[in-house]
């Protein structure tokens, strides 16, 4: 059940990204040039997706513990560290290069977009490399 439960949560957030155009490299990359012909529309799309999670995070935490599972896994790690800040600054640099996040990548291989050949293996490399050097 719980696979099934994470499945389709995944299917729902990837068509979600699709519907948006988070999905579509030129509109992500139209977003972040500000200084240039700035496209403002995603704006709607992340004031939509936090909206939903605030009161998303608020209906579910009064809950004693999740659905399908014995306790919810928040990280106990609070603090804005130097790892936090060269992760985010990776992500970013990435975001901004590629139009790609993680999420929409994936959700870009459901529309059978062509330049994700040479993203996810790269993206892949990434997440294998920064587990090895954590440890």
């Amino acid at each position: 059940m719980n696979r099934l439960a994470a499945w389709l949560a995944g299917l729902l957030f990837g068509a979600g990204l699709a519907w948006s155009g988070m999905a579509d490299p030129h509109k992500v990359l139209g977003f972040l040039d500000v200084a240039g012909a700035w496209d403002p529309s995603l704006l709607l799309v992340m004031a939509g997706a936090t909206l939903t999670y605030a009161i998303g995070w608020r209906l579910v935490i009064r809950r004693g513990r999740p659905w399908l599972d014995t306790r919810f896994y928040v990280p106990a790690h609070r603090r804005i560290d130097g790892r936090l800040l060269s992760g985010a600054a990776v992500f970013g640099l990435g975001w901004g290069l590629g139009g790609y996040c993680p999420g929409p990548a994936l959700a870009g291989v459901g529309l059978g977009n062509a330049d994700l050949a040479w993203l996810l293996p790269a993206m892949l490399l990434g997440w294998w490399l920064a587990g090895r050097w954590a440890r």
